[in-house]
């Protein structure tokens, strides 16, 4: 289930710049939560700097490139895990395409098992192992 979605301004980054994030991203989401390649979805979200405001400012009219990411997760993932999301997806952010750390902002949205679906059916019924067993402590999985 990890998705991770990155909201940018449109044209300020390189397509290899937004390749090594979207890569990094998945890396990181495998490392962190133990989870497989396939089930790790990365995305970016491009904004016209008309559609984008930074501390009051408009970035068509000078303001900052401040990215901001929004990542989700299966309730039940370790505080710490989640955490460290938060702090490598920024590190990922300020190394890949130069932005100020300061100007990052990003959340964490944690979704009910049975709120999410993997091929239509419920993640509380297709991942039930899984999610037992991160409950009780003995392993990761997406």
């Amino acid at each position: 289930m990890p998705i991770v979605n990155f909201h940018l301004l449109d044209g300020h980054s390189t397509a290899d710049a937004e390749a090594a994030l979207l890569e990094g991203a998945t890396r990181i989401y495998c490392e962190v939560l133990k989870a497989p390649a396939e089930r790790i979805r990365a995305l970016i979200s491009r904004h016209a700097r008309k559609d984008f405001a930074v501390a009051g400012a408009l970035c068509s009219a000078g303001g900052v490139h401040a990215p901001f990411f929004e990542f989700y997760v299966l309730q039940g993932r370790a505080q710490e895990d989640r955490q460290q999301l938060m702090a490598r997806f920024t590190e990922l952010l300020v190394g890949t395409l130069g932005v100020r750390r300061e100007d990052v902002r990003g959340v964490c949205r944690q979704v009910a098992a049975e709120d999410w679906c993997i091929a239509g059916v419920p993640a509380s019924v297709q991942r039930a192992g899984e999610i037992a067993a991160r409950a009780d402590g003995v392993g990761h999985g997406a």
